[in-house]
């Protein structure tokens, strides 16, 4: 029996599985939750270390949340499911869907990212000092802060980057550096090998100074590159005036782009 916490809703199908991002939790789909509820079967979780699920550093990992969410997956009886995930969570459903292909019908990724290539140790020793450098705190809240467009209200904003500087420091400095590390790994192997019809819906991007912006022509995405390479039957869909919690910050948008993609793409 899974430990992680979940919450769901519906009963229709093809059924969803929400997950989120790092330093986050399972109420950050509550809009999505609510829009799908009436026709499908939703799930939301908390991956370990996030929200009310548990976890240690040596076990907060994107292999292991991908098996976790495969694990839930399979408890819950699910199939044909679409997973969808924020940021890191997109490469949480993508490695998920690695471990139960069968089982998955679609995928949609909310404003992922491709953060590495290289050798992964190194990446993952350079990403750490980074963190140690300023403390998680400093380091979580200062890249929370690039997050959000002018004019994002406070009270959206400020409760997400409060949230990320309170993750315990053990678990954020562990598993933040395996992430640009599990990217130079896995993730274009993963994206070449992924068969299911998959949604990206992008709204920022890393400009060259590594900050977090808008999307907006000329920049560079390579997730969205290396998608067009290796995933050529991805759909990818953009929007240039919200941050990166797009689900949250363009509900409406997000929820009409899932919904076709369910109608068109998912058999």
């Amino acid at each position: 029996m899974s430990v992680m916490h979940y919450v769901q809703r519906g009963a229709g199908t093809p059924p969803i599985v929400f997950v989120h991002g790092f330093t986050c939790d399972h109420t950050d789909w509550e809009a999505q939750l609510a829009a799908f509820a009436p026709k499908h079967r939703v799930i939301a979780c908390d991956l370990r270390g996030h929200g009310k699920t548990p976890g240690t550093p040596e076990t907060c990992s994107i292999d292991t949340f991908g098996a976790d969410v495969a694990a839930l997956v399979e408890e819950l009886g699910l199939n044909n499911v679409v997973l969808v995930g924020h940021s890191l969570g997109c490469r949480v459903v993508l490695q998920a869907a690695q471990v139960i292909p069968k089982r998955v019908s679609g995928i949609v990724l909310v404003d992922g990212s491709k953060l590495g290539s290289g050798d992964p140790e190194t990446l993952e020793r350079s990403m750490r000092a980074k963190v140690e450098a300023v403390g998680f705190a400093t380091f979580a809240a200062g890249m929370f802060e690039q997050m959000f467009v002018p004019g994002t209200p406070i009270a959206i904003k400020q409760p997400i980057i409060d949230r990320a500087a309170k993750m315990p420091t053990a678990i954020g400095t562990a598993l933040f550096p395996r992430t640009p590390a599990w990217d130079a790994k896995n993730l274009d192997r993963v994206l070449a090998t992924t068969k299911q019809p998959l949604l990206a819906v992008q709204s920022t991007t890393l400009n060259a100074e590594g900050k977090r912006v808008p999307m907006a022509p000329g920049l560079p995405a390579p997730l969205l590159d290396q998608l067009r390479v290796s995933t050529p039957h991805a759909q990818i869909e953009t929007i240039s005036t919200v941050g990166h919690f797009t689900q949250i910050d363009a509900p409406g948008w997000v929820n009409e782009k899932i919904a076709a993609f369910i109608a068109t793409a998912v058999k």
